[in-house]
């Protein structure tokens, strides 16, 4: 036979096998994503005005605690780590799969993560605020096998007030 022939029933064998091979996984692993905001809360108010603006580059420590339970086992993980926000004020966190842990059709999973303000780059907006978070949000997509905590926002002021900014505020 041809060497070049033997070559491609070679290849075609290979990728016939791989892609039956990919068609056989059990369903994909779910992805557990845990993201919050930082702002500044330029007229002191304790929420998100007009005069508000994100926080890029602030050190948030983030603290999670899931679990998991069946009949036979119980599975946890806990994760403490600093993440920095990004030029939008936003910092994330992806959680690393465990098995047995499902967060969109698997086990009821119990959660609590919680965010804490741990230090600001910015000269004109660097009292903490708002400083823990514990409350979150959660959104399940089944289609993209994904679970997303989101945490309330976190928040710094500046040491002075503008009165002049702020004498008309306004809340969003």
């Amino acid at each position: 036979m041809d060497p070049i022939i033997r070559l491609l029933l070679l290849l075609a064998s290979s990728f016939m096998h791989l892609f039956s091979a990919t068609a056989q996984l059990p369903n994909p692993i779910s992805r557990i994503t845990v993201v919050g905001v930082v702002f500044c809360d330029s007229c002191s108010s304790n929420t998100f005005s007009r005069h508000s603006y994100f926080l890029p580059g602030v050190e948030v420590n983030i603290e999670c605690k899931f679990k998991a339970q069946s009949p036979k086992t119980t599975e946890q993980m806990s994760v403490s780590v600093n993440r920095t926000t990004d030029k939008y004020g936003v910092y994330k966190l992806e959680i690393p799969h465990v098995d047995g842990v499902d967060c969109v059709e698997g086990l009821a999973i119990e959660s609590l993560c919680q965010a804490s303000l741990v230090g600001s780059k910015s000269k004109a907006c660097d009292v903490p605020g708002l400083k823990t978070s514990t409350n979150q949000i959660t959104v399940k997509s089944k289609q993209d096998n994904l679970c997303i905590y989101s945490l309330n926002a976190l928040s710094y002021r500046p040491s002075k007030k503008n009165a002049t900014l702020c004498r008309n505020h306004k809340q969003w």
